[in-house]
């Protein structure tokens, strides 16, 4: 692909989030590759975790168990791959603890059903569109193995956030509740505010998804 097709690509990722990265944070990131490595690996278990959890949680949806599947096999994939990067550079996994990012958003679920899993499924779009948007930052600025794998990835994250947008709509809809369409856009546009503002503001820990790092990792 082209950088006018990544371009192309990546349009409907950086229209759907309220912000993009911000500079500082791309230049933190290339001082601290290994922490960026290591917490890109953590995020891949994690999504794969995620979605295993939502199929035994919610394995009356049918059509969501199919698609979770699928998210669980490309994420343990992407994990591997990010491992297997990682060795051949030499760098040792290490333990790493969490930032504030998914806290944060994890904040807004409510508490009662099918809105729940909605927020659930509202809030992994948002992850996925990130980490997308991320990558897109950081390709330009890396090394050219590095680059061409962010580039690579940019394909699957750019449909995992669209994948988890539908499967909220299909839940809605589903749930009968009252107006789907306009519940799922004004979670989108809560949980949109909330994603900025954790990229946006000051953070004094640095990670993949971290805001405007406030000193060095």
């Amino acid at each position: 692909m082209s950088n006018n097709d990544y371009d192309e690509l990546m349009k409907p990722v950086i229209g759907f989030l309220g912000c993009e990265t911000p500079k500082a944070w791309v230049d933190e990131a290339l001082k601290n590759l290994d922490i960026l490595m290591q917490d890109h690996a953590n995020c891949e278990k994690k999504a794969a975790s995620t979605a295993m959890n939502l199929m035994f949680r919610y394995s009356f949806f049918v059509d969501l168990q199919v698609k979770l599947a699928q998210l669980v096999r490309e994420e343990m994939l992407h994990y591997e791959q990010v491992l297997e990067l990682m060795a051949k550079r030499g760098q040792q996994w290490t333990g790493l603890s969490a930032g504030r990012y998914a806290g944060g958003l994890r904040k807004e679920i409510r508490t009662y059903e099918p809105e729940a899993l909605i927020d659930v499924l509202v809030i992994g779009s948002f992850v996925e569109a990130r980490s997308c948007e991320r990558f897109y930052a950081l390709a330009p600025h890396v090394d050219e193995e590095l680059g061409r794998y962010y580039r690579y990835l940019l394909k699957s994250e750019s449909r995992h956030f669209e994948d988890y947008l539908a499967l909220a709509i299909d839940v809605a809809r589903e749930a009968k509740l009252k107006n789907p369409k306009e519940d799922i856009q004004a979670r989108i546009e809560h949980i949109r505010e909330v994603e900025k503002n954790l990229i946006l503001s000051p953070d004094d820990m640095f990670r993949f998804h971290s805001g405007v790092p406030t000193k060095a990792a």
